[in-house]
């Protein structure tokens, strides 16, 4: 794998232009593409060198509500070729945690090839910082969430579904000579809670041989392990007893797990007692190392919205490495983390310039003009300046793009929405990092905060609340535009017994560290009022978790949404809030 992986590197531009050539060949004559190229041209006969130029003259880029009517007529059972010239027969669902609504995108034998793929890749770089005996265990916390058939007779569910029962899947564990703990029957159960239950008890029945814990999410790690703090006598008496809880109700899981469990194993169940009463007294700190002595690092993607959890993360895994997971899609895999040794915070992600044909748009960050009591003079329609898309081979170092993906499942220069930055190269192809979703989360006047914004601005509130030894649980937030002036929301739920006094410096500290100067200028003119903290109580982003899942998403793709216009979600929220304060910055003295 890395021997070829070092090859496609070191020939990006070729590769790119053989990657297009074979997308465009294998879906030539389908409905989209005729209606961009027309009669007459023969794109076998097109030479390398004009196929990009001739490509992204006619194709124009694309979002997927340009998609959107294409995806439906497939889900509705039209079987002519629109998209891709094989017959589409899975359709993933995004989570749904970005838009506020899950999208349609087509799954396809590639989609789940690349998939293998890049584990395979990503599990060589990894072995070479981290190695792992063979035969060996993998703890996942992964789950598949409820497929269902469209109008059109199509199986619909997650990306991580379909793989999870895919041959591929079977296969990655065969290639990386590593073995999931939990069989099909958990994965697949239907109920998060029993699934976690379920995997929380095989890992520990093979702690010993655990090589490392993973799952999509580090958010999913997290609430496995807060579970964990909960359940654990019940898991240890299950062990003792080669029994399985009664709230495992479903039957198939309940039946392969007294199957692997086999018979009573009260030695081992005493030992991991007591563990967990010596962890429950420093606070679970150390978690990992103390119950999976064997466990090499953990494994996860931990950019973007996830990095909120790092700090818990850290806290339960001591010195053991947090390795970052890759970086893909629901609609394609992207990049490899190669740099395994590096810490989450400082990832970058080598492009496989096979996976899908990549085009980068690159973006300028622009200044408002504001006269001085904060009146817009040129208003900005968007939060960033772009320049023409440019390929794979051309990106500079330093500069931030969005990414655009055509892909051989049937989307053509389709725009990702994810902005990254170029930090260097391996080889040929760009190391990326990810700096955040390109739509903007929080904004009332002229002020512009993304969700990576948001985070630095609950990092910064956050550390007062840790110094009083409180812990953040989760948060989101809302822009609230009922009553004039509008205002920024946000919610936390913590731990913690936590003075008000406190909490109220939390806050302040917030308002004062959004650094964007639309922001500042509306606070100090008071065209946006104070930022309200509201506290929620303990349980409510389960709530939300709960509500997703309700709707069709699976945990193993969810993710906490940072802004929120949801009617429910904000229901639910403002149901469960029991404290508001409101910052004083900015108030005269």
């Amino acid at each position: 794998m890395m021997r070829w992986f070092e090859d496609v590197t070191g020939r990006v531009g070729t590769v790119q232009i053989e990657t297009l050539r074979r997308i465009l060949e294998s879906n030539w004559g389908v409905e989209y593409l005729d209606r961009w190229f027309g009669p007459g041209i023969r794109i076998e006969e097109v030479e390398p060198t004009a196929l990009e130029s001739l490509y992204t003259s006619l194709v124009p880029l694309a979002s997927h509500a340009n998609f959107e009517h294409y995806f439906q007529r497939i889900a509705d059972g039209d079987r002519a070729p629109i998209l891709t010239r094989q017959p589409i027969e899975l359709l993933s669902l995004s989570s749904g945690t970005t838009e506020g609504r899950q999208k349609f995108v087509p799954f396809t034998w590639h989609s789940a090839r690349t998939t293998l793929q890049t584990f395979r890749l990503a599990a060589a770089y990894r072995s070479r910082v981290y190695p792992i005996r063979e035969g060996g265990r993998i703890l996942e916390f992964i789950y598949g969430s409820k497929q269902f058939k469209t109008k059109g007779g199509l199986t619909a569910g997650t990306a991580t579904t379909h793989y999870y029962s895919s041959e591929e899947f079977k296969i990655k564990q065969m290639r990386t000579k590593s073995f999931t703990c939990s069989p099909e029957a958990v994965i697949s159960g239907g109920d998060y809670r029993q699934s976690t239950y379920c995997h929380l008890l095989l890992g520990l029945l093979f702690s010993e041989n655990i090589e490392f814990i993973t799952s999509t999410f580090a958010y999913t790690i997290v609430q496995a392990f807060r579970a964990l703090e909960e359940q654990w006598r019940d898991v240890v008496r299950d062990l003792g007893d080669g029994s399985l809880s009664q709230t495992i109700t479903v039957g198939p899981m309940r039946a392969s797990v007294l199957e692997i469990l086999g018979s009573p194993r009260p030695a081992l169940a005493k030992a991991i007692e007591a563990k967990c009463e010596e962890l429950a007294g420093r606070d679970w700190t150390g978690l990992v190392p103390t119950l999976w002595p064997n466990a090499k690092y953990i494994y996860s993607i931990m950019t973007g919205s996830m990095q909120h959890y790092l700090t818990k993360l850290r806290h339960y895994s001591g010195d053991l490495p947090l390795v970052s997971a890759d970086y893909g899609s629901t609609e394609s895999w992207i990049g490899v983390n190669i740099d395994s040794a590096a810490p989450p915070e400082k990832v970058t992600f080598a492009v496989v310039p096979t996976f899908s044909y990549f085009e980068f748009i690159p973006l300028h960050r622009q200044r408002s003009s504001h006269g001085q009591n904060g009146c817009r003079f040129a208003a900005p329609v968007d939060d960033f300046v772009e320049g023409e898309p440019v390929p794979l081979s051309r990106v500079r170092v330093g500069q931030e793009y969005e990414v655009v993906l055509t892909t051989f499942t049937g989307l053509y220069r389709y725009r990702l929405g994810d902005v990254v930055e170029v930090v260097g190269f391996h080889n040929g192809t760009p190391k990326l990092s990810f700096i955040c979703r390109r739509k903007l989360i929080l904004t009332i006047n002229i002020d512009k905060n993304t969700e990576k914004d948001l985070q630095l601005v609950v990092d910064k509130g956050s550390e007062r609340l840790r110094k009083a030894r409180g812990e953040l649980v989760d948060f989101t937030s809302h822009a609230d535009v009922g009553k004039q002036p509008g205002h920024y929301v946000i919610y936390w739920e913590i731990r913690g017994d936590v003075d008000e006094d406190v909490l109220r410096e939390c806050c302040r500290e917030m308002d004062n560290s959004f650094a964007d100067h639309g922001y500042v200028v509306s606070r100090k003119s008071n065209s946006i009022g104070p930022l309200e903290l509201r506290i929620v109580e303990s349980g409510t982003f389960k709530k939300i978790l709960d509500y997703f899942i309700a709707n069709g998403a699976g945990l193993s793709q969810f993710k906490t949404p940072r802004c929120t216009n949801d009617p429910v979600l904000l229901s639910i929220l403002n149901v469960c809030t029991i404290n508001r304060f409101h910052s004083t910055a900015y108030t005269a003295d």
